[in-house]
Order: structure tokens, then sequence, then C-alpha cells
């Protein structure tokens, strides 16, 4: 076995947590497998796996090594795709989920050069702030702001990381004041997003100082949207990803409230099929997106 083919034997080892079922995805024989990863453990001189009669596991070497060589298999991977789609036009269905607001924000505004660039590509929007499940719903690309999966045959992709703030029309402030603390907020109309975590619990921190305001909501929505449009008609104090009000902050449209303390910050990430070859669209519509967020500095601008 050469050694691209032991490191992706090992690899299957210890994701697998069991030589025998390595040995069933790779195609071989339990003692075949067996054979290939000591002649790997015996050619780099340790010792990578810890085997006992009920349990696998990994030595600290062999936990960098894994580390070390899912990286150079998602290279190589990769690399490979990027060969293979020189010569295969990208086609067919694209499936793609998203919150309205991030749909609106930074899937549109791909389409038309997207598109362009590959017209053999339909692509199939989904707004829905709920996740829906990849799988079962045949999606693509999903863009989910929870950094774990308990799928563990999705992959996930760090996109960007956001603050959440508040935020309300300079017509709502002068009429029912600035808040200068936390606290004050309990006195405030509150625009709240249903779908949030503890939606009406806001855990503030600073200078490791903390604070957790039980709030009410005047107006409470399943969409961002709704929060957002209820803000510019002067109808409260929103809590908000920073990514959906910045054009509004930077506009005047919207003010921060207590700015000078923060909440938890969310991380954007894309979720997609784990696959040993990732469909041509896939990785294309991926790379855009990636590009977009790169050039724009959007993570700056939004953790600010």
């Amino acid at each position: 076995m050469d050694p691209f083919k032991e490191m992706e034997l090992f690899v299957q080892v210890a994701d697998a947590g069991s030589i025998s079922k390595a040995a069933e995805q790779l195609g071989l024989s339990v003692s075949a497998a067996s054979r290939h990863l000591i002649a790997l453990e015996t050619r780099l001189g340790v010792r990578l796996v810890q085997r006992t009669t009920r349990q696998l596991s990994l030595t600290e070497i062999g936990a960098e090594f894994y580390r070390r060589s899912k990286s150079v298999l998602a290279d190589m991977r990769e690399a490979e795709d990027v060969a293979r789609d020189a010569v295969v036009k990208p086609s067919g269905v694209l499936r793609v989920t998203a919150s309205l607001s991030f749909c609106l924000l930074h899937i549109e505004p791909l389409l038309p050069e997207f598109t362009r660039r590959y017209p053999e590509i339909s692509l199939d929007i989904v707004a829905a702030n709920r996740y829906l499940d990849v799988m079962e719903n045949n999606v693509d690309v999903a863009i989910r702001t929870r950094q774990f999966e308990a799928d563990n045959s999705l992959t996930i992709r760090r996109l960007a990381e956001t603050r959440r703030i508040l935020a309300a029309s300079p017509a709502y402030l002068e009429k029912h004041g600035m808040p200068e603390v936390p606290m004050d907020l309990v006195r405030h109309k509150m625009l709240i997003y249903d779908y949030a975590v503890n939606p009406t619990e806001l855990p503030f921190t600073r200078k490791g100082e903390s604070i957790t305001v039980r709030t009410r909501s005047f107006i409470s929505t399943n969409d961002g949207q709704i929060v957002l449009k209820s803000a510019l008609d002067d109808m409260g104090i929103l809590v908000q990803p920073k990514y959906i009000v910045y054009d509004n902050l930077v506009r005047g449209e919207l003010v921060p409230v207590l700015d000078h303390w923060d909440l938890p910050r969310l991380t954007m990430n894309i979720a997609f099929q784990t696959r040993r070859h990732m469909p041509a669209k896939v990785r294309l519509f991926i790379d855009a997106l990636v590009q977009r967020f790169r050039e724009n500095n959007y993570e700056k601008l939004w953790t600010q």
C-alpha cells in the first residue's frame, strides 16, 4: 500500500474507532487493514494507535498525525476536484438554504455573477429561519450560526463571526430616551427574534463585568426582517446580529444602543455533506461565498 493509502486507512480507523469498520469502508479484509496499519507505524517508527480487546484509541502523536493527515487528504481531494472541474462543465441543481436575512443580504447578490459564469447550474434557494435537515431535504449548502453539528456526515466551514447588538431609530430614542445601563431595557419596547437562544434574556459582558437582563417583548417574530422593519418604523429596540443591521447603522437609520456592552457573538458557518468527491457546483458556490466575505472584510466590520 502506498503512503497516501496508508494515511487514508489510518484516518478511516480513527474516524470509525474500529479497524474492522474502516476495513469494510475501504473494501479490505480486517487482516489486510491491520497489516497496513502496522506497516505505517513501522515506517514512521511510532505507535499511532493503542489497541485493546475492547477499544481503540489514538496515542498523542497519533492524534497529531490524524489532524495533519486529514488536512493533507482534504487538500489532495480538492486538488483532484479542481483538475476534474477544468474539463467537466459544472451543472445541475444546487440547493442552498439560509435565513431570509442571509439570503437577501449575501446569497442573492452573488447570483448574477455566479449564474453568468456557470450557466449550467440551476439554483434552488430555500429561505428558512429554522434549520432544515441537510440530508432529508437534499440540501447542498446550508448557512448556520452554530459551530457544531450532531450529524457527523456534515462538514462545517467557518465563514465569519458577528456581534449581536441592540439598536433603535433616532426617532424612537428621542421619544423614549437612550438606555444608559442594561437594566434600563426593562422600561423599553423590545423587538425580539423568536428563534434566538433564550430571546428575552440578554447576558451582557464588559471588561470582566457581567449582567443578565430579562426583558419583555413588545413585538416578537420568527423573522429578522420583520424585526428590522419594526425598528425602522420607530417601534422599539431590536436585538439582532450586526450583519443584518450594518447598512442601516452606516446610513444613520439606526443607532447602536449600549454598544460598550457585549452580547454572546454568533459564528456563521457553511454546512455541507461530507463526501469523498465534492460536486463541482457545491465547491464553486462555497468558494464564491467565501471570496465575497474575504473581499468585503465582513468579519472586521461586524465585530467592531
